[in-house]
């Protein structure tokens, strides 16, 4: 028996999810969860880096400081809540915050692991991007060998697809034949959490119900899946470098849309991520069954249409197969943490583009 803690905080920019798990033989079992938000101070100082600004390296030590004390807060509160102490967990394994993700070249995420072990007494584990980018990989998804771990069928008939939908939207293709694929499909939630707090002063359509209230504008919706980024084939892999507000207004201003309304925008931009996930899926196989998880899971708007989009598939939110959709990404980094302590490689070049199998995550111990 033994304790993992997995953390995740994702381009929404919402907050840290936190989990803790315990690992016995081949069984994995979620024992507590614990979220906690972002300022709105400290968004704003994460976004100023991800767009570019001045005097970016002193900022970026500054807020990989105040993250790594909001982790091991998360950490504090999470154990406590279970009444367990620390050398009872053998390691955390922490995204850490990405601001850059300009793959081959390299990939950012900001954490100070070493101040995160001081404070917590637990080895972390993090930079899990780094070796697959080393190995000509792409370094993400990174989620796809933990789906497979996680939403194994014992007797597989047919294709099972684990979309996550955070910021970036991303598809793991685990086929009947125990084959695994996956990559980035573009924007989730990041393009209609912009414009929803651009324009309703919200971090998010709750519930997708602004969205509800426009219409789809075919004309602005087929100008936006133009985009190069749709048409690539696989492995790939994006971010806020590519998909953000300034490309939005970029794509409005160069489509002939008038009178388009604000909520229509909204509505089309739900339609966005519904198709060019579904496009994707599509491309993989005609049939199966679809797993939302990630807080897309949570918009029922935008599950009604992947739902009414694809019609040959079964597409269920990872609730329905026991799991919190707004735990599955943190959950998959207490996973890639036992793989790197137990030196197992993590990574499926299939799906990143590396050169071989690559054991993942650089290891601070406490």
């Amino acid at each position: 028996m033994s304790y993992y803690i997995g953390q995740m905080s994702g381009t929404s920019l919402d907050g840290i999810d936190s989990v803790l798990m315990q690992f016995t033989d081949n069984k994995m079992t979620l024992i507590a969860q614990h979220h906690l938000e972002f300022s709105q101070t400290l968004k704003s100082n994460i976004l100023k880096l991800c767009n570019g600004c001045e005097n970016e390296l002193h900022l970026s030590y500054l807020l990989a400081n105040e993250l790594s004390e909001l982790y091991a807060s998360s950490v504090s509160a999470l154990l406590l809540s279970q009444g367990i102490a620390s050398e009872h967990v053998i390691a955390i394994g922490c995204h850490g915050q990405t601001v850059r993700h300009r793959p081959p070249e390299y990939t950012v995420q900001l954490i100070n692991a070493a101040l995160l072990a001081e404070r917590c007494n637990i080895d972390v584990v993090c930079d899990f991007r780094a070796r697959d980018l080393a190995a000509g990989g792409q370094g993400a998804p990174l989620v796809p060998a933990f789906h497979q771990a996680l939403f194994r069928q014992t007797e597989e008939k047919q294709d099972t697809f684990v979309v996550n939908i955070g910021g970036m939207a991303n598809v793991s293709q685990l086929t009947a034949r125990g084959d695994v694929l996956g990559h980035d499909t573009g924007p989730g939630n990041v393009l209609m959490d912009a414009w929803c707090h651009l324009n309703i002063q919200k971090p998010y359509d709750e519930n997708g119900q602004w969205a509800a209230t426009g219409q789809v504008n075919t004309v602005f919706l087929e100008h936006l899946l133009k985009e190069d980024y749709f048409h690539l084939p696989p492995p790939k892999s994006t971010g806020r470098e590519l998909f953000d507000l300034a490309w939005l207004q970029k794509q409005l201003a160069n489509c002939s849309v008038p009178d388009i309304s604000a909520q229509d925008i909204m509505s089309t931009l739900t339609q966005l991520t519904t198709d060019s996930i579904a496009m994707e899926i599509e491309k993989l196989n005609h049939c199966g069954q679809v797993i939302i998880c990630g807080g897309g899971a949570l918009n029922q708007t935008l599950m009604a249409r992947l739902k009414k989009r694809l019609k040959g598939f079964q597409v269920l939110s990872s609730m329905d197969v026991g799991f919190d959709p707004q735990c599955i990404e943190a959950m998959a980094f207490a996973w890639l943490a036992k793989q790197c302590i137990e030196r197992k490689s993590a990574n499926v070049p299939r799906v990143t583009g590396a050169k071989g199998a690559r054991v993942l995550g650089a290891i601070y111990p406490a």
